[in-house]
């Protein structure tokens, strides 16, 4: 099914996101219809275990405080969070919006309830 541009937007502007959506997004990004941030925020280990494919960052909660620099570079962008089943997201989420970021979403019931493609001890996509 294709979606419009604004369709797009809408489903990315929705706090939570499930699987389906997001792999809608990802399948759209990869087409070049939207673009957002999809970043794990799972520990190293988590992710060597398993990923979704086309993760862009990884910023464990664990170390999190350390790269609060990473989120002021994203504020402007829409950024798609995702853990192991929501919690975290929804308690990172929370002092991110009370920080002023409001382009954030997450996968409801994290990479659990995702039925996309993943992967195993796929490369870090970013320095730590």
């Amino acid at each position: 099914m294709s979606y419009s541009k604004e369709e797009l937007e809408q489903m990315i502007e929705n706090p939570e996101i499930s699987s389906e959506v997001l792999q809608t997004l990802l399948e759209a990004r990869k087409a070049g219809d939207i673009e957002f941030i999809l970043m794990d925020i799972r520990e190293v280990y988590e992710y060597n275990d398993a990923s979704i494919v086309g993760t862009d960052l990884l910023v464990p909660t664990s170390v999190i405080g350390n790269h609060i620099n990473k989120f002021e570079e994203l504020k402007d962008e829409k950024v798609v969070l995702y853990c192991r089943t929501g919690n975290r997201t929804g308690q990172v989420m929370y002092a991110l919006n009370n920080m002023g970021y409001k382009n954030i979403s997450h996968l409801s019931h994290g990479i659990l309830s995702y039925f996309g493609e993943k992967i195993s001890n796929a490369p870090i996509p970013n320095e730590l």
